[in-house]
């Protein structure tokens, strides 16, 4: 074990494990999502492998499998990109049409499969070839368009579900997935560390031993994604899709006007912000009105998001509490409990939004010790 083959072979195994875990779980819970995360970790630990075997003495890869086409950048993006998609929309399926994502990898798989097959001294003389050089060039080119225009799209499609779903649920601490904004960040580091090094690579002539580095930020990314991934929580009902909802102009202008005077008042009548989970499709029903239009109502009348108008609502309630000196019987945290929030971390973040100020230096400051 050398400071070469240490950080490589933890990265390398503990991928492939969590890939069969999250495979294992994904098959268990009936959850696309994680199988999409399995591949993503296989092709991780496929990142890694060939610096593996070589700092191990392993030369398969370079001898009887010489010229096998093992590279799998093509097939990291989609992966990616999928697996958001199918994580923020339980209701995802994958359509015949999803599988043009993989037509850049099916051709390269193709030509060099195709080579591959033909024999030992067809790989050899193929490689020494000008059509080989083009060919790298190619796929080189392929790897870096494929890479950035799906970490853009996770990207994008990531900032847009975080802002629905501040307009879909009263608590987006269980449904945020920041940290998957990390991984992006990971991915896009680790990436932008191997490209630096093929290119001084090409001007320098580095060694296996030089060159290696890279791959240091993708056993942290692996690990990360493994570890957050499979511990996040896992909502059962969430259907984001990334397009734009149309509110009728005329639902807002019947509504706008009445809104305050009677959704309002029955929400205040029923408390029904009280409930730690509460999302706009429940309070929708209970209302027996649409979510949509509610949502734009809301939004065209008090100016504020759904997550925003609710938690506004709790802050109110723990004011009251707090106006009615409860803190001096219970902890600040009970009593946020008992105003509808269900986390200490959204609480505060709540608070501090809406007051300006913590929670313990409100009632400092309210002379309330």
């Amino acid at each position: 074990m050398t400071i070469y083959t240490t950080p490589l072979q933890f990265g390398y195994f503990f991928s492939l494990a969590m890939a069969v875990l999250f495979w294992f779980r994904a098959r268990k819970e009936e959850r696309l999502s994680d199988t999409f995360l399995g591949w993503v970790l296989f092709f991780v630990a496929m990142q890694l492998q060939d610096y593996t075997f070589g700092f191990a003495g392993i030369n398969v890869l370079w001898d009887e499998l010489n010229g096998f086409p093992r590279g799998v950048d093509l097939l990291f993006g989609p992966a990616v990109y999928f697996y958001l998609k199918s994580q923020t929309n339980r209701e995802f399926k994958l359509q015949k049409s999803h599988f043009l994502h993989l037509l850049p990898w099916f051709v390269y798989f193709s030509v060099e499969g195709g080579v591959f097959a033909a024999g030992e001294e067809v790989v050899i003389a193929f490689q020494q070839s000008t059509l080989s050089e083009v060919l790298e060039i190619v796929h080189y080119v392929a790897r870096i368009i494929s890479l950035t225009f799906y970490l853009w799209s996770s990207l994008k499609i990531y900032k847009a579900y975080r802002k629905w779903s501040e307009g879909q649920f009263s608590d987006t601490e269980t449904i945020s997935f920041k940290w998957f904004r990390n991984f992006l960040y990971f991915m896009m580091v680790w990436i932008a560390c191997r490209e630096v090094m093929f290119l001084l690579d090409e001007f320098l002539e580095l060694s296996f031993y030089q060159d290696w580095w890279w791959n240091l930020p993708l056993v942290v990314t692996a690990f990360y994604v493994g570890l957050q991934g499979y511990s996040q929580p896992q909502p059962l009902h969430i259907s984001f899709i990334l397009k734009p909802v149309k509110i009728s102009e005329k639902f807002l202008k019947d509504k706008a006007t009445t809104i305050e005077k009677d959704w309002d008042r029955e929400i205040e009548e029923n408390k029904y912000y009280l409930q730690p989970e509460l999302t706009l499709k429940e309070l929708s029903q209970c209302m027996g009105e649409n979510g949509r239009e509610l949502s734009g109502a809301i939004k065209q009348d008090f100016g504020l998001n759904f997550n925003d108008y609710i938690n506004q609502k709790r802050v109110a309630v723990f004011e009251k509490k707090v106006a009615a000196n409860e803190q001096q019987q219970f902890t600040l945290l009970s009593l946020a409990y008992e105003s509808g929030f269900n986390s200490k971390a959204t609480f505060h973040r709540a608070f501090k939004k809406y007051k300006g100020c913590t929670p313990k230096e409100y009632i400092e400051k309210e002379g309330r010790n």
